[in-house]
């Protein structure tokens, strides 16, 4: 069990979901971005989904496409997302951190290279967007190797045909991408999130987190009620903006207190959506 199973088991056992926050590595500079990281488990998130900056984040709506343009103008690579999580590692040592990005840097790297030095800063998991199963094997045999977790994407498209092939050789969580479409833009509704996940659960045996379209404190309760885990992603990226956009010679620091204000309010709406008390 790495920390992603640890965390997910102590969660049911406490009956209530995973609150997973998404942020991009480096946005909008690696020390305002690793402030923040630092903050999130205090504000109550469970994990931490964290991007690594891309040029064509095709699952992506303007909010976190902006993020990762932010990111690789700050000098943002694969490697210094990496020397985040073992930064973060050094004050954290409990909390799982699950990168998400897209194939092409990891393929550049090597995919042994890149699995060494991912689990050597700490990393526990990895979502990797544009990766088919059936293109998966190398990169999911060197993930296993050092005992990382290659989560997938499943949505409201995947059908019972196509499930098998999409879970085999998931491990940790799948990820339910509540909404046809990019992050950022629709939102979820929890009605027909339901049987999305308990057929998702059926087929995989593990635990399901959704996210896309989830942005509100009543979204992620109602979210909450009927899944193992809630994803925000985009509110957070867009209180990035709003801080730089506001200035001021204080402006980093209002990024860190504005994504972890948001974060606690979201974190008490999944605490509490299934005992009534935060």
């Amino acid at each position: 069990m790495n920390r992603i199973d640890t965390r997910f088991a102590a969660l049911a056992a406490e009956g209530r979901a995973a609150f997973v926050a998404y942020v991009m590595g480096g946005d909008p500079d690696y020390d305002t971005s690793l402030k923040t990281v630092q903050g999130l488990p205090g504000a109550g998130v469970d994990i931490i989904e964290l991007g690594y900056a891309f040029s064509d984040p095709m699952a992506e709506g303007p909010p976190i496409q902006r993020a990762a343009l932010r990111a690789l103008k700050a000098g943002m690579t694969l490697n210094r997302t990496l020397q985040l999580v073992a930064d973060f590692r050094k004050a954290d040592n409990d909390t799982p951190i699950v990168l998400m990005g897209y194939l092409n840097p990891l393929f550049s790297a090597g995919y042994e290279a890149f699995a060494a030095r991912a689990a050597d800063a700490g990393v526990d998991g990895l979502i990797c967007v544009d990766c088919p199963p059936e293109e998966a094997d190398e990169l999911t045999d060197a993930l296993e190797a050092v005992g990382i977790s290659l989560i997938r994407l499943t949505a409201p498209t995947t059908d019972d045909k196509r499930l098998p092939t999409v879970v085999k050789r998931t491990s940790g969580f799948v990820y339910y991408v509540s909404v046809a479409g990019v992050t950022g833009v629709k939102s979820a509704d929890a009605a027909d999130v339901a049987p999305a996940v308990a057929r998702i659960r059926a087929a995989s045996g593990l635990p399901v987190a959704v996210g896309f379209g989830i942005r509100t404190p009543d979204q992620a309760a109602a979210v909450a009620k009927v899944a193992d885990g809630v994803v925000v992603g985009s509110a957070f990226v867009d209180e990035v903006q709003a801080a730089l956009e506001a200035g001021g010679d204080n402006s980093n620091e209002n990024v860190t207190a504005r994504v972890l204000s948001k974060a606690s309010t979201l974190a008490k709406a999944v605490r509490s959506a299934r005992v009534g008390k935060a």
